[in-house]
């Protein structure tokens, strides 16, 4: 609403100036110095290297649905309505409804990915889940770094990037790398600075092979499951400003190539909006993903 986004621009109080100041301080230590400037110019992207990225759509399932008969129905439904190669659609249902998912989307355009993983390949580690073992249910991506799993079970960036690693070293699937900020820092002006720090933490490591195969969703966490919404064009400037750290830390053809999708409360009303952004390369779908009559519009949106 109108008053939901008035008081997410209300001006930082002296307290929120002085964590702003030390943010940014501690924040160049890790951002490239070639993007001293990255936050306020616009990185080089042309438009034919925008429509060289294929854009892709997913949901994010979360602790939904209660049964396996209702994630299978699910599956089907979003299978059913799913157009074809032009847009690149995922799902990511909870582990115990992976191979009943990947089997339903047989067949179908849809691919699978895991909701997570454990760093570790095997062993006493109660609750994890490997890399392998996703793999070998069929799961093309593995998601690292969202917002819950930050806020909720205490992963933090070291954590984070040994699992994009592990998930990289599979040789076969892709990494959908969440970042994002909360609330309070993004009413610091601190979205930049924060979204670079995670970047830098959790791609610490990764060649620039490598990164052929990550994805990078940006979630402001203070948009997620709220109603808050995040105006496109204030999205499209932390793209722009993702993608110029990309081009700092790999260069201009790695920047160009990754995707980066935008997450929070993306809804079939809003997605059109958005994805008319120039470095808005798809969307990381909560609530919306879990009704194939809301999905539909969203990964159909071309």
């Amino acid at each position: 609403t109108a008053d939901k986004t008035l008081r997410l621009y209300r001006p930082p109080t002296m307290f929120r100036s002085v964590v702003l100041a030390l943010a940014l301080v501690g924040a160049s230590a890790f951002t490239p110095s070639v993007l001293k400037t990255s936050v306020t110019r616009r990185a080089a992207v042309t438009r034919g290297a925008m429509e060289m990225r294929t854009p892709i759509m997913a949901g994010n399932w979360k602790m939904n649905p209660p049964t396996v008969a209702e994630a299978k129905a699910l599956a089907e439904a979003v299978g059913a309505v799913a157009k074809g190669d032009e847009v690149e659609v995922v799902v990511t249902p909870p582990y115990p409804f992976l191979d009943t998912v990947v089997e339903a989307l047989n067949g179908s355009p849809v691919k699978v990915a895991s909701q997570g993983c454990f760093f570790e390949e095997k062993g006493a580690y109660t609750g994890a889940v490997a890399v392998s073992m996703v793999e070998s249910m069929g799961c093309d991506y593995v998601l690292a770094g969202h917002s819950e799993r930050r806020c909720l079970f205490k992963d933090d960036d070291a954590a984070i990037n040994r699992k994009v690693k592990k998930i990289l070293e599979s040789g076969n699937m892709g990494c959908i790398l969440c970042i994002g900020e909360s609330l309070e820092e993004y009413e610091a002006g601190l979205v930049e600075s924060i979204c670079n720090i995670q970047l830098a933490k959790d791609l610490a490591g990764v060649t620039e092979a490598e990164m052929e195969r990550v994805v990078i969703a940006y979630e402001p966490v203070w948009a997620i499951g709220t109603g808050l919404t995040c105006p496109p064009e204030k999205a499209q400037s932390v793209h722009q400003s993702i993608r110029g750290w990309l081009a700092g830390a790999y260069g201009d053809s790695v920047a160009q190539a990754t995707r980066i999708q935008y997450g929070g409360s993306v809804t079939p009303d809003t997605v059109k909006e958005l994805m008319s952004m120039e470095d808005i390369d798809g969307c990381l779908v909560g609530g919306a993903s879990l009704d194939a009559e809301k999905f539909g519009p969203i990964m159909n949106f071309l």
